[in-house]
């Protein structure tokens, strides 16, 4: 099955009961059981729900992965596969990384006493020299966030296998359609299902998928021990927004390297980030590893923090909005945003500089973004 009939179709049918094309919502807590502990696979929602269950068949077979989780949020998903380690143990981590994650590894992780080395990761040999011997996983952001830095999965994970290290990578950036890590060897792919997923900013989730029972095992166990898991409704919004997937990210794709062509040549910025530029330090690997480029730009406006709340403050078809992957364009000033959790010294050391300004492109017609865009930098 390709990946659009998949989107529509993988672990959906319609309703045996009516005939509903689309998958009925299951607003319920708990299941009438015909005596005690017997039930026909569902006795209560946070264990497990019908529409929750749908959803991750669908996950699993967009990642090509067997098994599938679906989680309250992103941070859930990341805090739950945390748990698979213990005091002592040792995580390696991309150094650029999602400020939420960079916050839970060393705010909360630390008081559990899992020690986390930041390091980048486009450079294999780095991680070879931060293995110890008590390091349990590597954490893998490519792109990275906000600096969309490309790291080679294939080259990590092979590492990772030889070492009996977990290869976990937060594919989010790249969504199902363009990347999928458990093809190139990760064990644990994780997305924040709130961002391309859902693609309408109107829900927030996460969800983990891996080929590995007993890792699924694990952290279902885990999931439903801490309830970290997403009501129905949810489940259906991201259930329904992935349907058009396929035709969402080639419109973002589309948008994103004419808006990075574009500013490439302006006079007003300093520096484009996007994999689908020559320019990119990876983009041999993009092409390589991954079958599209994505919808994220980054940009450094020359002039530093003033020009940028300028530029931030002028769009108008940008809204300035924390996330990301929705229909409508975003832009944001990492700093102070999303990754405001990031010490300054660190941030300016990786190149989340005052001036770095993170676009979301949506879907809408390109000559209106450019126009935003253009008037925005004047």
């Amino acid at each position: 099955m390709k990946f659009e009939t998949k989107t529509i179709h993988a672990g959906q049918k319609p309703d045996p009961s009516t005939g509903a094309i689309m998958p009925p919502i299951f607003q319920t807590s708990t299941y009438v059981q015909e005596e005690p502990g017997k039930h026909k696979g569902y006795e209560y929602s946070r264990t497990a729900n019908p529409t929750r269950t749908m959803l991750q068949d669908n996950l699993a077979a967009l990642e090509n992965g067997k098994y599938a989780l679906a989680f309250s949020s992103g941070c859930g998903a990341m805090t739950t596969v945390m748990h698979l380690f213990k005091n002592g143990d040792h995580i390696v981590c991309c150094d650029d990384v999602y400020g939420g994650t960079y916050r839970l590894f060393t705010k909360v992780l630390v008081n559990n006493g899992i020690k986390c080395t930041f390091t980048d990761l486009t450079k294999t040999e780095n991680l070879k020299k931060n293995i110890c011997s008590n390091t349990k996983a590597v954490w893998i952001e490519s792109p990275t966030n906000p600096l969309l830095k490309l790291i080679d999965i294939e080259a990590i994970a092979s590492i990772c296998k030889s070492k009996n290290i977990i290869c976990i990578v937060d594919n989010t950036f790249m969504s199902p359609y363009f990347q999928n890590p458990l093809n190139l060897g990760a064990d644990i792919v994780l997305h924040s299902t709130t961002k391309y997923l859902n693609g309408h900013s109107d829900v927030v989730g996460g969800a983990t998928i891996t080929n590995n029972f007993d890792i699924h095992e694990k952290l279902r166990f885990l999931e439903n021990a801490m309830g970290t898991v997403p009501g129905p409704f949810d489940a259906w919004l991201i259930l329904r927004g992935i349907k058009t997937l396929a035709l969402r990210m080639k419109a973002h794709e589309a948008n994103a390297l004419k808006i990075a062509t574009y500013l490439s040549d302006h006079p007003g910025i300093e520096k484009v980030i996007y994999p689908g530029l020559k320019s990119h330090p990876q983009h041999l690997l993009a092409k390589k590893q991954c079958s599209g480029f994505g919808g994220m730009v980054s940009i450094v406006v020359k002039g530093g923090l003033p020009n940028a709340k300028k530029l931030l403050k002028k769009t108008h078809l940008f809204s300035l909005a924390e996330s990301l992957g929705g229909v409508e364009s975003l832009i944001e000033h990492p700093a102070s945003m999303t990754h405001a959790a990031i010490e300054k010294g660190t941030r300016e050391k990786l190149g989340i500089v005052d001036g770095l300004v993170r676009l979301s492109v949506g879907i809408e017609h390109i000559d209106d973004l450019i126009s935003d865009l253009k008037q925005a930098l004047e």
